[in-house]
């Protein structure tokens, strides 16, 4: 039996990862930008998350060659762990929608703290005391 020529697994390997992101990550801007966005600014928000997409894509592709002869045969493993972040960002920062209304699901995006969020706290009792107190 021959064995497959790398070049016909590099392709078949694209076509998986190709298939795998648009029934994966690839569609959740579509979806996902209607259910986050109120009417006004959707589509304004849709055009920015079909335009991302389209941009990572056209990377993708033109960038893949470059980085298969830096990498080699290990140039999918820097996708596989593209898609790890992209999931673990999905699950842990992605609010789920189902059964929500638009109101709940931005009452949730305002409840999520950020490092920004967060007020700054005196890091002794001393700072806490106002001038006058007398404790």
């Amino acid at each position: 039996m021959a064995t497959l020529p790398p070049s016909y697994i590099s392709m078949v390997a694209i076509f998986g990862f190709v298939a795998f992101f648009e029934i994966g990550p690839g569609p959740i801007p579509w979806f996902i930008v209607a259910e986050l966005f109120s009417q006004g600014p959707r589509p304004a928000a849709m055009a920015v998350a079909g335009s991302c997409n389209w941009t990572c894509n056209f990377i993708v592709g033109m960038a893949f060659q470059s980085m298969a002869d830096v990498c080699g045969p290990y140039v999918f493993l820097i996708f596989a762990a593209l898609l790890l972040g992209f999931f673990l960002f999905t699950y842990f920062k992605v609010p789920e929608t189902r059964g929500r209304t638009f109101d709940q699901i931005a009452a949730a995006f305002r409840r999520t703290p950020s490092l920004l969020d967060h007020e700054i706290k005196p890091s002794t009792e001393l700072e806490t005391l106002e001038p006058g107190d007398n404790a």
